[in-house]
C-alpha cells in the first residue's frame, strides 16, 4: 500500500499500527479494560515472539470459537443488507451501470477499537453510502493482528444503505514486520485438501454478520508453490463462502513473489478469476487500465470489477489523478476505482476545529465536489464521485423515517429535548440520509445546506438551511420508489431559529422523476418559537394520484420579505397506517460489572430480541424522581455501559431497554436493577 513510512520511521515505530498511523487518538475512546468490548483482530495461527504492547491482546484465528468469544454479542451486526436501486442520474456526466467505488477506510486503530462506539463525537462518521459499492474495514499490523472483523456499528450503517462491508486480511511486507510463516499459516491445507483458515474466515463473517474479505498478501519470500496455494485458497474461500464477497489486492503474483502489477495481466489474472473483484495497485497507467478492461472482458468478467487504486490518505481532494484514464468524460468508463483512506476528511481536520459539522462539510466536498451540488459538479482537478458515479437509494418501502442523525453528536435529543449532555458516536444509530448533497433549485441566492449539531429533534443533529433566500428554493432530499396510496401521510418536525425571517414551508413530492408538486406545510413565524410538527395527508391532498410512485422528496422554502432564513428540519417520516408499537424486549440481565471509585460502574448488559420489526434498542437510566438519562443505543441485543453514574446515593439503579421501530416509536421497557 502507498504512503508508507520511511525506513527511519519504521525503525522508530517498530510494530505500531501501520494502517492507522494518521488516525487521531480521541478522548473517551477507552474505559475499563476488563469489560470494554473491542472489535476483533487475529493472527492466522502462530503468534509473534515476545510480548504484546500494552493494550494489545494477541489472538489466533485458528483457535477462535464463536462460543468462546465473550465479545461476540457486542460485535455482531444485525441489520440485513438492504436492496437498492439506481435512480436517473442527477447530472449528465454520472453513468448508471458503469464505474463504481470501493473504499478502504480505517475507522480506528486495530487494537482498542470499541465495539459499539465511544464517548466522543470526534469520529469518522461516513455517510456517503450512495456512491459506494463496497467498504473495506481497513487496518492490521504485525504487532497487533493481521485479520480484522468490522465492528457492528459500521456494518449496520452500511447495510441500512445497501453497502456490503468486507473484513481485512493484511499480510504485511517484511519491512513492516511481516513474516512469511503467517502467509503459510493462512493457506495451510487440511487433511481433506481444504483450507481450515478459509473455513474460519467464513465462520467469522457469518457469526459477525458482514459480507466478505479483502485479501492483501504483501509478505515477500514466497515461491510458485505458495502462489498456487494462495490461488486455491481464494477459490476455496469464494466457492465455500456461498455469497460472501472476496476482493483481491494486486500484490502477490502467481509466482509467489510480491510484484505489484498495476494492471490485470498474466501475473495476477488467476487471482482475479478466483475472486469477485481486484483492487489494482496505485501505479496504473491509462494504457494499462484500457488493457486491463479488455482482458477482463476476454475472461468473461466486467471491467468494473477492477478497482483502480486512488490514494487519498495524504492529500485528499488535492491528490492528482488521471480521471479520464478511469472514468472518461466523453466515453464509457474504463474500470471502477477504489479510494485508499478517504477518512482523510476526518484525520486532516485541524486541531481546534475538530467538530462534527466541520467534518461533514469536508466530507460533503470530497464526495460531491467543491460546489456541494451534484446536479452541477465542478470541472476542476478533483472529480468527485458525484460527477461520475450514479448514486443509489434504498427507499423502496414504507414506513420510512429519518431524524438526520449522522451517527455521532455532542448530545442526544428526544422530541426536541436534550436528554444527555455526553458526546457520543455509534454508526449503527445513523439514519438513512440524503444521498445527493446538496441539490438546490432556486432562481435566487443559493442557501447553505448541511448537518448541524447545535440542536436536534431526535438523535444528535438536524438538517440546517440558512442564507438570504431571495427566491423560493427547493431542497431535494431523497430519491425513492415509494408507493403512494390514499392513506399515505408525511410528518415533519421543523423550526425557525432566532434571527430567521418567517419561512413558508412546502413538501416537495415528485411523482415523475424531476417534476415536483408542492404541498403546503405551514409558515413558521420570524424569530423562532421552538419545534413545530405537522402531519400532511399527502395521498389525499394529491387527488387522483393514489397508486402512483413517489420518486423524490424534498422541501420548498420561501422567506417572507426575502430572508435571511435559518430553518432546520429535525425529522421526516412517510407512512400509511401507523404500525402498532414494537414489542417489549426480552428479559434484561447484567452479564458483568465493575464498580469504579468515582461513583460509576461499567456494565455489560444483554436482553432477548423483541419481535420484529425493530430498528434499534435504546437504553436509559431511571433517575430518582422518575426522570430518565439516555445511556446509548445499539442494533444488537447486548450493550456496554461505560460509566453508569450513581445518583443521590441510591441503593440500586434501574436501567431500561426499549425497542424502537422505523418510525421511532418505542416499546414498553424491559428493565434490570444494578445494586451498588
Amino acid at each position: 500500500m502507498p504512503q508508507r513510512p520511511t525506513r527511519r520511521e519504521v525503525l522508530a515505530i517498530g510494530t505500531a499500527t501501520l494502517a492507522a498511523l494518521s488516525l487521531p487518538r480521541t478522548a473517551g475512546a477507552t474505559t475499563d479494560g476488563a469489560l470494554q468490548p473491542y472489535a476483533s483482530y487475529w493472527f492466522p495461527d502462530s503468534l509473534p515472539s515476545g510480548s504484546p504492547a500494552p493494550g494489545v491482546v494477541w489472538h489466533s484465528l485458528a483457535a477462535w470459537r464463536p462460543e468462546g468469544d465473550a465479545d461476540l454479542p457486542f460485535n455482531r451486526a444485525t441489520v440485513p443488507l438492504a436492496a437498492r436501486f439506481t435512480p436517473p442520474p442527477v447530472n449528465a456526466t454520472a453513468r448508471a451501470g458503469q464505474a463504481r467505488v470501493s473504499a478502504l477506510a480505517a475507522f480506528a486503530h486495530t487494537s482498542g477499537n470499541p465495539s459499539q462506539g465511544s464517548r466522543t463525537a470526534d469520529h469518522y462518521a461516513l455517510t456517503h453510502w450512495a456512491y459506494l459499492d463496497e467498504l473495506v474495514f481497513w487496518g492490521g499490523s504485525s504487532g497487533e493482528g493481521l485479520i480484522l472483523a468490522p465492528n457492528a456499528p459500521v456494518v449496520d450503517a452500511a447495510h441500512r444503505n445497501g453497502v456490503p462491508v468486507l473484513g481485512t486480511v493484511f499480510l504485511p511486507p517484511v519491512a513492516y514486520g511481516g513474516q512469511l510463516r503467517w502467509t503459510e499459516d493462512l493457506v495451510r491445507r487440511g487433511a481433506d485438501g481444504g483450507f481450515p483458515l478459509a473455513d474460519k474466515l467464513i465462520q467469522v463473517a457469518r457469526a459477525y454478520g458482514f459480507d466478505g474479505w479483502f485479501l492483501n498478501a504483501e509478505t515477500g519470500g514466497g515461491d510458485a508453490r505458495l502462489g498456487a496455494d494462495m490461488r486455491d485458497f481464494v477459490t476455496y474461500l469464494r466457492a465455500n463462502g456461498q455469497g460472501l464477497r472476496v476482493t483481491w489486492y494486486d500484490a502477490m503474483a502467481v509466482s509467489g513473489d510480491i510484484s505489484w502489477q498495476n494492471e490485470l495481466n498474466d501475473h495476477n489474472s488467476p487471482f482475479f478469476r478466483a475472486a469477485d473483484s481486484m483492487f489494482l495497485n496505485f501505479g496504473w497507467s491509462r494504457a494499462g487500465l484500457a488493457a486491463s478492461a479488455e482482458r477482463a472482458g476476454r475472461l468473461g468478467r466486467s471491467p468494473y470489477a477492477l478497482w483502480a487504486g486512488v490514494d487519498v490518505e495524504a492529500h485528499g481532494w488535492d491528490t492528482p489523478v488521471d480521471w479520464d484514464a478511469v472514468v472518461p468524460a466523453d466515453g464509457p468508463h474504463t474500470v471502477s476505482y477504489g479510494f485508499y483512506r478517504p477518512e482523510w476528511t476526518w484525520t486532516s481536520l485541524p486541531e481546534g476545529g475538530r467538530s462534527p459539522a466541520a467534518f461533514h462539510a469536508r466530507d460533503d466536498r470530497f464526495w460531491s465536489g467543491e460546489g456541494l451540488d451534484p446536479a452541477a459538479p465542478p470541472s476542476g482537478p478533483w472529480r468527485a464521485p458525484a460527477a461520475s458515479v450514479a448514486d443509489r437509494s434504498t427507499l423502496t418501502a414504507l414506513p420510512f423515517a429519518t431524524s438526520f442523525n449522522t451517527g455521532h453528536g455532542t448530545a442526544w435529543y428526544d422530541k426536541g429535548k436534550r436528554v444527555s449532555d455526553a458526546a457520543w458516536n455509534h454508526l449503527g444509530l445513523q439514519d438513512r440520509l440524503p444521498g445527493r448533497r446538496w441539490v438546490v433549485r432556486t432562481a435566487g441566492a443559493r442557501p447553505t445546506v448541511g448537518f448541524d449539531f447545535t440542536d436536534a429533534w431526535r438523535g444528535g443533529g438536524s438538517l440546517l438551511v440558512e442564507g438570504a433566500l431571495t427566491a423560493a428554493a427547493t431542497v431535494e432530499l431523497y430519491t425513492a420508489r415509494l408507493p403512494l396510496s390514499g392513506a399515505t401521510a408525511v410528518e415533519l418536525a421543523h423550526r425557525a431559529d432566532a434571527g430567521s425571517a418567517a419561512v413558508r414551508v412546502e413538501l416537495a413530492v415528485a411523482l415523475e422523476p424531476g417534476s415536483f408538486q408542492y404541498v403546503p406545510a405551514g409558515t413558521l413565524p420570524a424569530g423562532g418559537r421552538g419545534w413545530a410538527t405537522v402531519r400532511l395527508r399527502v395521498g389525499a391532498l394529491l387527488r387522483g394520484r393514489a397508486g402512483a410512485t413517489v420518486h423524490a422528496l424534498g422541501v420548498r422554502l420561501t422567506a417572507q420579505g426575502g430572508g435571511p432564513v435559518r430553518w432546520r428540519l429535525g425529522a421526516l417520516a412517510v407512512h400509511d397506517a401507523a404500525p402498532p408499537a414494537p414489542a417489549r424486549p426480552g428479559a434484561v440481565r447484567v452479564t458483568a460489572s465493575h464498580r469504579a471509585g468515582d461513583g460509576t460502574a461499567a456494565l455489560r448488559l444483554a436482553w432477548g430480541a423483541a419481535r420484529a420489526p425493530v430498528r434499534h434498542y435504546e437504553l436509559h437510566q431511571v433517575l430518582p424522581g422518575g426522570g430518565r438519562r439516555f445511556l446509548g443505543g445499539t442494533c444488537g441485543h447486548a450493550y456496554y455501559v461505560a460509566a453508569l453514574r450513581r445518583t443521590a446515593m441510591e441503593a440500586a439503579t434501574r436501567v431500561e431497554v426499549r425497542a424502537v421501530d422505523e418510525l421511532y416509536a418505542s416499546s414498553a421497557p424491559a428493565s434490570v436493577e444494578f445494586r451498588w
